[in-house]
């Protein structure tokens, strides 16, 4: 069954890959490339953004709305091939509105796949008494996100921006035959009947809504940097062609993030450890505004990389827990309101970034937000106070 268990563990990390760390997040660096050889505007970028951020929001309300229990697995699978032809295709055309069409249905498929995938392996995990293996599972975002840093490059290189979103999607279809071979949900309707709340002691119920408007500005002042760091970093000085860079700092920095986050939050407790990634990553998106230097991306990179993820394992983990009857659900809502703070949020970075012709502006303000989300959960970390008083005992 150990090994069962793994390969399960596994696929649910390459579906992640796949729908997020490629399908959802290749934009980002694959952005400097089109805008110089396309010389579209900060704006077009930002709706481009936005579009796919939009179908993002659909897709988690739909997913987290409609009862999917019975079908997780083949809907997964379904947006998964959504997700890949979706990358593929935008290599294909010059048109904008098929672009935001694209990434319109790009982001419904990978809000799909996190939501199910995240409402099936946390399921899986907590099934088998490994709730702590969360962290691992989020890490295939980042791994998704480093390994597409590896492959722009030299796709750019030999084929150019298009070739670039073909061979990112080639590279999707490889990995997804191992998702149809490993995710299977079979095997968690018997061990689910025998490890039943397995849950650590956390806010009550009422508490959840603090917890979704701190995710929510979380998810409005992280997109400004989810979209245009590399952007940022290609148009200064103190990189030569070679911004990318930046992308595969943010990259490796998110693949051990959500293990030490979860492994933080069992011996700190869940809303301590977000308040402290949110102001982490607070610190880093500001930097780039007020130090302009390839050491201060580099910063910033790594703490936006070693903190966005966490703060979604921390995030989605703890809404569950506080929620465990409905799992798909209390996700979906949360993922809602995290897409609806990142539509606008590349928005008005663009429009504001090509009024004062930098982003500083647009850096300091999401900054802010964040530091706000982190600030509204601090009346949290009294629960979790009483939580250990009562039950020292607990394990994650």
């Amino acid at each position: 069954m150990k090994k069962q268990s793994f390969l399960f563990l596994i696929g649910g990390i390459l579906s992640l890959i796949i729908a997020m760390g490629i399908g959802r997040f290749a934009y980002t660096p694959i952005l400097p490339i089109m805008q110089k050889d396309l010389s579209f505007s900060n704006t077009v970028a930002g709706y481009i953004a936005s579009s796919n951020y939009a179908g993002y929001l659909l897709g988690a309300i739909l997913a987290g709305a409609i009862p999917l229990k019975k079908y997780r697995v083949i809907i997964l699978k379904i947006s998964l091939i959504i997700s890949i032809l979706t990358t593929a295709i935008m290599g294909l055309t010059y048109s904008h509105f098929i672009w935001y069409v694209l990434r319109f249905l790009s982001g419904v498929s990978s809000a799909y796949v996190l939501v199910l995938a995240s409402g099936i392996v946390l399921d899986k995990l907590a099934a088998i008494n490994k709730t702590s293996w969360s962290g691992l599972f989020y890490g295939g975002v980042g791994l998704g996100i480093c390994l597409s840093s590896l492959f722009i490059p030299s796709l750019n290189h030999l084929y150019q921006w298009e070739g670039t979103w073909i061979g990112l999607a080639v590279v999707s279809a490889i990995l997804s035959i191992f998702v149809w071979l490993w995710l299977d949900e079979a095997s968690n309707v018997v061990e689910l009947k025998n490890k039943e709340n397995n849950f650590a002691v956390v806010p009550p119920t009422k508490w959840l809504l603090w917890l979704i408007i701190a995710y929510g500005l979380e998810g409005l002042g992280y997109i400004v940097t989810g979209t245009f760091i590399v952007s940022i970093a290609e148009k200064t000085p103190s990189f030569h062609n070679d911004a990318t860079l930046v992308w595969m700092m943010v990259g490796l920095a998110a693949i051990p993030s959500c293990l030490i986050w979860s492994i933080l939050a069992k011996k700190w407790g869940f809303v301590k450890s977000l308040v402290l990634a949110m102001a982490l990553q607070s610190l880093g998106m500001a930097m780039p505004a007020f130090w302009v230097s390839k050491t201060s991306f580099i910063i910033s990179a790594l703490l936006f990389g070693a903190t966005f993820m966490g703060i979604t394992t921390l995030a989605t983990t703890l809404g569950r827990q506080i929620n465990p009857s409905n799992s798909s659900r209390t996700i979906g809502i949360l993922t809602a309101i995290f897409a609806i703070g990142q539509l606008i949020g590349p928005i008005l970075s663009g429009v504001l970034s090509s009024f004062t012709h930098n982003f500083n502006t647009a850096l300091i303000g999401a900054s802010s937000v964040v530091l706000i989300g982190a600030a509204l959960l601090v009346n949290g970390i009294q629960f979790e106070r009483k939580s250990y008083a009562k039950d020292e005992g607990y394990t994650c």
